[in-house]
């Protein structure tokens, strides 16, 4: 009974102090306006930052993934292997043997001058076989891939990505056209028989002035175009749950054994080096939101300063509160009760308008977001943080008035 008697009382008390805090921050509301707007522009800086660099990571990494960067790639050690060492069919059939390896796909890559419709456009050529949908992620929109049919007959036909589609056609599904590429000195004719669209492709389209256009043929016709009979990388796709360092090192010790040549075969793990650049980007978001934090930081000193302005204020309001019984700690928490509800009130427009903002964004460019609820979190915490300290001094310095000297106003 008595414990229930003394959380009423408290619930009363802070009712009261609640209610005393926003009576005070009403009569003062364009002050305090001004104020959680300061906070919530800093706070939605950074989650707006925050979720620019993740969508970035997201667009690198999806990229990487088309590329065929999630899994192995083989090539020759050009600073040691010996000199008759290849990459041909007979290294691809050793590497398909291993029990680790699900797919092997050989790989060659030129760049051309592609033209259609009488525009040239610069391309990197990449001859593939009828695995590439499974090792390099290849995204299918119209037609079809590349099959066993036109490997086997060397057949001049292409895969394009939907932005050399939209660029040089103004649609889509092309499927069927002619596109005439340079290849070796002379002009060959390809039908176009598929449209994909590789990884997000938002790196092609904020730099498509960096990035050329990718083209696909069958490996056998890059050989008879090229006038070579080697590959010049295999990528390879590992079984689900095979440790990517460790099966490289069965590869180097299968290929070294099975050719002879020692030293001469390296293995890319592909997957690690993704790793590292996806740590990079996260360090980079978390650069950036730390800029913002400094926008969110100066925003928390307005806090220390409309407080200082309100002890001024209120000085006779705080000395008729103490000459009938108030105690310094009732001050106190009045104060920091006013510290924390305009840094909240800041934080949660500020985490609206960041994730609403971020939202159009995203839709306006045409790719997904994903909130970093983490940064959103510390965020908020940090905002709060940094609002109540800089509530303290004030806080503590209206505590500390004398009634008398409150009631003269000194």
């Amino acid at each position: 009974m008595k414990l229930k008697l003394f959380i009423l009382k408290v619930n009363k008390y802070m009712n009261e102090v609640f209610c005393c805090v926003m009576r005070g921050l009403i009569r003062k509301k364009g002050r305090s306006l001004l104020t959680i707007i300061g906070i919530a522009i800093g706070v939605t800086a950074v989650i707006i930052i925050s979720n620019i660099s993740q969508c970035g990571a997201v667009a690198v990494s999806s990229e990487l993934d088309s590329l065929g960067v999630g899994g192995l790639s083989v090539s020759l050690d050009n600073t040691n292997a010996d000199s008759d060492a290849v990459l041909s069919d007979n290294e691809l059939n050793i590497i398909k043997t291993s029990s680790y390896v699900e797919k092997a796909m050989p790989l060659i890559f030129q760049t051309a001058t592609v033209n259609s419709r009488g525009e040239n456009t610069q391309a990197l050529l990449w001859g593939i076989d009828q695995n590439a949908k499974e090792v390099i992620s290849l995204k299918l929109m119209y037609g079809r891939l590349i099959n066993k049919g036109d490997i086997a007959t060397n057949a001049r036909v292409c895969l394009v990505d939907e932005s050399f589609a939209k660029e040089n056609f103004g649609y889509s599904n092309i499927v069927g056209r002619k596109i005439t590429a340079l290849c070796s000195g002379n002009y060959e004719n390809f039908e176009v028989i598929g449209v994909i669209k590789t990884g997000s492709g938002l790196l092609q389209n904020m730099m498509g002035n960096y990035i050329p256009t990718f083209m696909y043929l069958s490996y056998t016709t890059m050989q008879e175009l090229y006038d070579m009979s080697d590959f010049h990388r295999i990528a390879v796709k590992i079984s689900d749950g095979a440790e990517p360092d460790i099966v490289g090192e069965k590869l180097v010790k299968a290929l070294s054994t099975e050719t002879g040549f020692q030293d001469s075969y390296i293995v890319e793990s592909m997957a690690k080096q993704k790793e590292g650049l996806s740590q990079l980007m996260n360090i980079v978001t978390m650069i950036l939101s730390a800029v913002g934090g400094v926008s969110l930081f100066v925003a928390s000193l307005s806090i220390m300063n409309v407080m200082l302005v309100s002890v001024g204020e209120k000085k006779r309001e705080i000395g008729i509160k103490k000459a009938i019984g108030a105690c310094r700690g009732d001050i106190l928490k009045e104060f920091l009760i006013e510290a924390f509800i305009l840094t909240m009130s800041g934080s949660i427009l500020g985490v609206i308008l960041g994730i609403v903002i971020s939202f159009i964004g995203a839709f306006m460019l045409g790719i997904s977001i994903i909130i970093r609820y983490d940064i959103i979190a510390f965020t908020v915490i940090f905002a709060l943080f940094t609002g109540i300290v800089f509530g303290i001094y004030p806080a503590n310095k209206a505590s500390k008035l004398k009634p008398v000297d409150a009631l003269r106003g000194e």
